[in-house]
This record gives structure tokens, C-alpha cells and sequence, in this order.
């Protein structure tokens, strides 16, 4: 089983986590959705075997970097300015991290860390304002 955090079950997290839970059993995945809103998190799961909802404080360093370190990939979706101390943490226990933000300035000064480390660390990759759109359209649709 791969385990992957999802950090932050805001709105934008509602599809890649349905997704995600979605092929959780074809791909041996399991998630880990955590949000300062433990019942955000919870309803993000639906009670989904294959899911852990957790109320996560990011500004809680030690309970961060323990999840951090069960995950095998972990993905922020965070506000942009907080990806980088999940970032840094994900350098220290060597993890993978996806973010749904484009790179900034401070996170592309983390680049080389994560190369060394082979770790892969991706970012937006400029498909805005396409892609979003088309997913806004899909939702309102649906």
C-alpha cells in the first residue's frame, strides 16, 4: 500500500481526492486527508475504507513532520505561501511532494535539495487557465 497525504481538503482538493479514492484500491493507495477541520476531512473521505481523515495544524511542526514521514508522496494543497516549510520537511524525510501552485521564488531555491535527494517536487506546469476552467465547467455541469 502507497501511502499519500493530502494536506488541506478545501474546495480545490474535492475532485483529486475523489479521484485518488477512486483508483485507491485498483493502485494500493491510501490517503491520508488531513485539515485543520477534522470534519472537513471527514466528509472529503466518505467513510471510504481506504482513507484517514486527521485534523492537521500545519503551523504544529512536530505533528507535521510525523505525518510527513508516514507518507510516501505527499501532496499540498495549501495556500501557496504555506507550501514551502511542508516542502522543506518533505527534503528532511525525503518525500515526494505535488503542489497545485505555480513555483515560487522560495520553493525554486529548494530545487537543487530535492534533486539531491532525488526527490521529485512538482509544481503547477502552466496549463492554467485551461484546465481549471474546463474542471469548473465540469462541476457546475455535473
Amino acid at each position: 500500500m502507497r501511502n499519500i497525504l493530502i494536506i488541506g481538503a478545501g474546495r480545490s482538493a474535492s475532485s483529486l481526492i475523489k479521484y485518488l479514492l477512486n483508483k485507491s484500491v485498483s493502485e494500493k493507495l491510501h490517503l491520508t486527508i488531513g485539515d485543520l477541520s477534522l470534519a472537513l476531512a471527514e466528509r472529503k473521505t466518505n467513510n471510504h475504507p481506504n482513507a484517514t481523515p486527521i485534523a492537521l495544524d500545519i503551523f504544529d511542526i512536530d505533528q507535521r513532520n510525523a505525518e510527513i514521514q508516514k507518507a510516501d508522496i505527499v501532496i499540498s494543497m495549501l495556500p501557496a505561501h504555506l507550501h514551502i516549510e511542508v516542502a522543506k520537511d518533505c527534503i528532511i524525510h525525503k518525500k515526494h511532494l505535488v503542489t497545485a501552485s505555480y513555483i515560487s521564488d522560495a520553493m525554486q531555491e529548494l530545487d537543487a535539495a530535492a534533486k539531491e535527494n532525488n526527490l521529485v517536487f512538482m509544481s503547477e506546469i502552466g496549463l492554467d487557465p485551461g484546465i481549471d476552467h474546463i474542471s469548473a465547467m465540469k462541476i457546475i455541469d455535473e
